[in-house]
This record gives C-alpha cells, structure tokens and sequence, in this order.
C-alpha cells in the first residue's frame, strides 16, 4: 500500500466519485474516500479508505488528507434546499482547498460547470466561478473540470427525461428547445479527470461529450429511442416552471429549479467550437439501455435523505 500514490476522491461511492474511483484502483493507486455519507454501502468491497468530510474543523480535515498526492473534487449540491445551498456548499469548498493546500496536497483536480463566471447572474454559475477563482489563487497545481451535463447509468437528468417521456403523452420544452447541451458520459469524465490528475500544469478544461444537441433534439431523440410518439410543446419558462413544480410535489422531489430552466434557455451548457472531450454518444448509450432508460424515477432528495442507500440505478 505504501508504494502505491495516495489518491482522495469526494464521494467516491456516489455518481462520478465512483466511476472516478474504479479507474484510480484499476490503475493500481490506493484511494480514499473524503464523504459526508459514511453510511453508504461501499460498492468496492473494502478497498477504499473512508475519512469523513470536516468542514467545521479545517485542521481535522488536513488531517484526514495527509499523505494525499491528488484530491479530486466533485463535492457540489444541485439546487439550494432546506437541508444544503450552494452558500454552504462554496464554505466547505474553500475549507477543503484550504485543508489541501496545509497538508501539502501536490494537485487538485476540480469539477465545476460550463461558463462557470463570478459574474454570472445565475447562483450555481457565479458560485462555481468563484471557486474556481479561489482555486486559482491558492498556489497549489490544479485542474478545472468544466463538464455540461453527465449521463450514465444513475444520472438523474437524462433518466428523468426518459421517465416524463414514458408517462407523459405531450413533453414541455423550455420555450422552443433551440438552445443547446453536450452531454459527456460519467466514465468518459473519470477518465478525463484521471488523465488531468497525472499532470501538473494549470489547466482549464471543458467535458464535452462528441454529440451537440439542441434540447427540442435531446428530447425528441429520447423519445424516438423508447419507441414512444410525443408531441413537443413549447412553454413559456414561468408555465414550464409551474407544470414541473407540480410534477415535483407529485413525486416528492426537486424536479427542475427556476435556475436551471434559466440557465439551459441562456445556453450555458454549450460550448460552441470547442473539441469533445468524450467518445459516447449518448444515442448509441440511450438505445442500448431502451429497455430500462426512465423505468424507474431518480430522485435528488431521497438519495440525500437515505445516504445509507447505494448511490446505484
């Protein structure tokens, strides 16, 4: 173990931390897992140490990162709720660099967003640039990891598409559905987070997936996919909005935020001309999974409620 390098990874039992994990001991490398979900079942099998998250305690956490060579970072909350914001979210952020950076972590290797900017009149935009700022000045190596959207087996957004598509006789766009999203698989993200961690110059990168679609397109291909014909409408964002609200307290989940909507129709999760990062298309992914894409809902909340669950599909 000892002749391995020390690799950290935020929730590496959850969506990408897990994809990100299995490449690292495929790789032969020793990994920990820095969580605030000590509970979950761990899907491999006692070879990944766990050290819990410290965010109170800024000593406690470099602590839990000596010997660490690269942390990877995909600690992030989707969407402000009672229980978690994006505020709070940016604080423990800032802790974890600062932890980093006294335990002498050699590089950071960072998930933020498409167009994250400090500017950014869209809160999970403006909060990622201002990590990303901080980041950049902390002095330690590091890459910043801009993915649009990730799919993969236990995505919430593509399968929640593929579930409203399978109940829903009409689907409601945002307004006509011409804005744009490049979709990356999960893996293909791991990887490319893998390759930047090897590195030690300061990077900034996009995660692009190879297909660009405009989202009236995402949908009506998903919808092409499970065999279902549906009418597309065009919704004004406050009727879309409203219509996924009520969806959202049907189901008992976060459906889709007023941000997202807004952040999607100002077509902040494209990159027009910049080279994909990723080879899954997400059509071919999407027909060899026609069978189970959208069978059963992902919710948000509940996997944060019970973090005693498997983060699986």
């Amino acid at each position: 173990m000892s002749s391995k390098t020390l690799h950290a990874v935020t929730g590496a039992f959850g969506f990408t931390g897990k994809y990100l994990t299995q490449r690292l001991l495929d790789e032969g490398e020793a990994v920990v897992n820095l969580t605030g979900s000590p509970k979950r079942p761990d899907p491999f099998n006692g070879r990944v140490a766990l050290r819990p998250f410290q965010f109170h305690d800024a000593a406690a956490m470099a602590e839990a990162l000596q010997g660490v060579r690269v942390l990877y970072n995909t600690y992030w909350v989707r969407c402000n709720h009672t229980d978690f914001s994006h505020v709070r979210a940016v604080r423990n952020t800032l802790v974890l660099f600062e932890a980093a950076r006294a335990a002498g972590v050699e590089r950071i290797v960072h998930v933020s967003i498409t167009n994250a900017d400090p500017a950014s009149p869209f809160e999970s935009f403006s909060a990622k640039g201002q990590l990303e700022k901080a980041l950049q000045s902390f002095g330690l190596s590091h890459a910043i990891v801009r993915p649009a959207v990730l799919f993969g087996p236990e995505d919430i957004l593509i399968n929640n598409i593929a579930w409203a598509l399978r109940r829903f006789p009409v689907f409601g766009l945002f307004g006509d559905g011409s804005y744009h999203i490049q979709p990356i698989h999960v893996d293909d993200m791991a990887a490319l987070m893998v390759e930047q961690g090897k590195l030690r110059e300061n990077t900034l990168i996009n995660a692009l997936g190879p297909e660009d679609f405009s989202y009236r397109e995402l949908v009506a291909m998903l919808a092409e996919v499970l065999g279902k014909k549906r009418r597309l409408i065009a919704l004004s964002p406050k009727v879309g909005y409203f219509a996924a609200t009520l969806i959202g307290k049907l189901i008992g989940d976060v459906f889709v935020t007023q941000e997202e909507i807004t952040g999607l129709m100002a077509d902040l999760l494209h990159v027009p001309g910049a080279p994909a990062t990723g080879t899954t298309r997400l059509s071919d992914w999407a027909r060899d999974r026609r069978d189970s894409l959208g069978r059963i809902y992902h919710s948000e909340l509940d996997r944060r409620r019970d973090s005693s669950r498997p983060y699986s599909a």
